[in-house]
């Protein structure tokens, strides 16, 4: 376990001092960075604009062996560099460690922000005393031009602007959080040493100890990820949807919001009847027509996040994404599985002596 995870450690999380003494509030925005390249760049031009609006600006450098850290210092920024990589949890503990800020606000090192973003965060907490966090979302129009990546920044867009505004998680790439709140639960667990869940997993234990979490759909960052085949199923399957998984079988986090919508779920278990249905039509001929009708309920479960597509990008596009969006559930079934399985095992671990 990573010395900085310990649940408990700092304010009681029953302790909302903020409560009833509102101090002035300040920003530290807090980026963790591993050999960020051209985005990076991208991201510190945003951050030198928004200077005057924060009270610091901190770039943890997690062992990278570019120029990021010297970069960042170029626009003012303190940085920490690690001599190794140890993942982003570390990073931001590190980060939020040396921050001075009554609101530790990360974001990734491959999104770029504005000054009305920086104002939304602190109007948000202003007009809100009892809030402990919040998280933004990406905005609808994504960095990179590829299909894939125009599919999966805008539907991770869609998402966070159609859930439920009482969030249940965490998000590391734009998410503010008191820092009181922060570290009473003891901060990023450390033992995720990848970009995976860590987030979310904090999220689970902000919410788990009492604190408000906002989805505030106006606040917006640009992501400038250029994702490939290989990245984005990588990403998707092992560094996300298999640790969140078994995150869920652990703390009992099946919150009908964001990825795990009840029409999500319908929509996972109706792409394994059509995937039946189409092996069992080469013997069993009705097995087509049922499969037709499997593939008609998972559009019309969809339809509204088809539209989006449609309207924002076109029909080819929204071909495309439907493809995708169908293989999603596919590939995101099977990773639950792989989870579950997991989970299982590791319950039937012995406990160390």
């Amino acid at each position: 376990m990573g010395s900085s995870f310990q649940e408990g450690v700092g304010l009681d999380p029953g302790d909302r001092s903020w409560k009833s003494v509102q101090p002035v509030l300040t920003i530290s925005i807090i980026i963790p960075v591993y050999n960020g390249g051209a985005n990076f760049h991208q991201c510190l031009s945003s951050l030198s604009a928004v200077r005057s609006r924060v009270l610091e600006i901190i770039v943890v450098d997690d062992g990278g062996t570019d120029d990021s850290g010297l970069l960042a210092k170029q626009i003012g920024a303190k940085v920490f560099k690690f001599a190794s990589p140890g993942g982003p949890a570390r990073a931001r503990n590190r980060g939020a460690r040396i921050a001075q800020g009554s609101i530790l606000f990360f974001i990734d090192a491959d999104v770029t922000l504005t000054e009305k973003t920086i104002d939304q965060v602190l109007a948000t907490f202003r007009e809100c005393p009892t809030l402990a966090a919040l998280i933004g979302s990406y905005d609808d129009e994504p960095g990179a031009k590829n299909f894939l990546s125009q599919y999966k920044n805008l539907f991770h867009h869609y998402t966070h602007q159609t859930s439920c505004e009482e969030a249940s998680t965490f998000w590391g790439a734009c998410g503010a959080i008191r820092r009181e709140a922060f570290w009473a639960v003891g901060g990023f667990d450390e033992r995720y040493r990848y970009p995976s869940i860590e987030d979310i997993e904090l999220g689970y234990r902000l919410k788990r100890a009492g604190y408000q979490i906002q989805l505030n759909k106006a606040v917006q960052v640009k992501h400038l990820k250029h994702w490939k085949v290989g990245s984005l199923l990588r990403a998707e399957i092992f560094y996300r949807a298999i640790p969140w998984t078994e995150l869920l079988w652990r703390d009992q986090q099946f919150n009908n919001d964001l990825n795990l919508k009840h029409s999500s779920r319908l929509s996972l278990v109706c792409t394994y009847a059509l995937l039946l249905c189409f092996i069992a039509g080469w013997w069993w001929f009705p097995a087509w027509l049922i499969g037709l009708g499997m593939g008609l309920i998972l559009l019309i479960l969809n339809w509204p996040l088809y539209s989006f597509f449609y309207q924002k990008r076109g029909l080819l596009f929204t071909v495309q994404v439907v493809f995708w969006h169908w293989l999603y559930f596919f590939y995101g079934g099977l990773a639950f599985a792989i989870g579950t399985v997991r989970h299982l095992l590791s319950r039937q671990k012995p406990s160390p002596a």
